[in-house]
């Protein structure tokens, strides 16, 4: 089933079997940066992407990508390695763990050098202001992987998984338990843009940015979706998708008062039963078993983390196909 009604494209064009190219933004760097048409047409690509490989294994043919990493990487890398490769790109990894951005060089040289040789830069950083930096001076598409405070790319991927399991996106009721961190912010922008409703359940010092909790509500009176934000683990009655990340992200001090705070919000098979036999589980991934889920329900059949994790391949080669074909 199509999420848009656009039009399809012509002959020969990588979306020829049906599916138009979205026309999207220079640079993707938050969900924010899209409306809900253009999430549901990325979506529609993504969706032929991936049931027609072999059809658009040249749609980038001669282009090539850089892709830089601050921070350890499985599916990140290997995702976009993979996915740009089966598209017929180039990519070229840029190791930069144990040089952050802007220490060795400024990131706004570093930006005007990738553009001369580059047809787009994806970015996974520590803070969210290098990959605003570096779309500021970087005359080519920039992607943001992954940031202190969005993930629109893996936001992307849950969508796509969501649909793929029957669950109508403007129906869609999404309960985000735990840290409200830069998951659960790109997640209530992808949910509210497309015009689901997404209860965020998180203790009170440890929740989503005020900011983009606003921004959700002013979309929803747009789109008819809908933010909520409670510290009640009970909230997940009725949800169609309990969704956790670990409570510790990358780069962050192991803080035991915080893990003590998170402990009741932990997803196990209580919860999942109060959410209904229906609802699915889902996570971005890496998970802390035993701290943010238990075994019985990742590992368990309402689990689809790896459909997830497999979507976010389809969803990145949707973007890019998009803006650069």
């Amino acid at each position: 089933m199509s999420l848009s009604t656009s039009t399809p494209t012509s002959p020969g064009s990588p979306g020829s079997t049906g599916t138009s190219l979205p026309t999207v933004p220079d640079d993707l760097l938050s969900i924010g940066d899209l409306d809900g048409p253009t999430i549901r047409g990325i979506l529609d690509l993504a969706i032929e992407l991936k049931r027609d490989p072999a059809g658009h294994s040249t749609a980038l043919a001669g282009r090539s990508v850089a892709l830089i990493f601050e921070k350890p990487s499985l599916r990140t890398r290997a995702s976009l390695e993979v996915g740009l490769h089966r598209l017929g790109a180039q990519s070229v990894v840029f190791d930069q763990r144990d040089s952050p951005l802007g220490e060795r060089e400024s990131v706004h040289d570093l930006g005007r050098n990738l553009e001369r040789w580059f047809d787009a830069v994806a970015a996974r950083v520590n803070r969210h202001a290098v990959i605003t930096e570096l779309a500021d001076c970087c005359d080519v598409p920039v992607v943001n992987t992954l940031s202190d405070l969005h993930h629109p790319c893996q936001a992307l991927a849950d969508l796509l998984t969501l649909h793929e399991r029957g669950i109508p996106l403007d129906q869609a009721h999404v309960a985000f338990i735990g840290d409200g961190n830069n998951v659960c912010h790109s997640l209530i922008e992808a949910v509210v843009a497309t015009g689901g409703r997404i209860t965020v359940i998180a203790p009170p010092r440890h929740g989503p940015s005020a900011d983009v909790v606003s921004a959700g509500e002013r979309l929803g009176a747009i789109t008819g979706g809908r933010v909520e934000v409670t510290d009640d683990p009970e909230a997940v009655r009725g949800v169609d998708a309990i969704y956790t990340d670990a409570w510790v992200s990358m780069g962050e001090t192991e803080d035991p008062d915080k893990l003590e705070e998170l402990t009741r919000f932990r997803v196990d098979e209580s919860l999942m039963n109060l959410a209904g036999p229906e609802a699915v589980f889902m996570h971005c991934l890496p998970a802390h078993r035993g701290e943010e889920v238990v075994d019985r329900v990742i590992d368990g059949p309402r689990s689809v983390v790896f459909d997830q994790a497999e979507n976010r391949l389809h969803a990145q080669n949707a973007w890019f196909v998009a803006r650069l074909a």
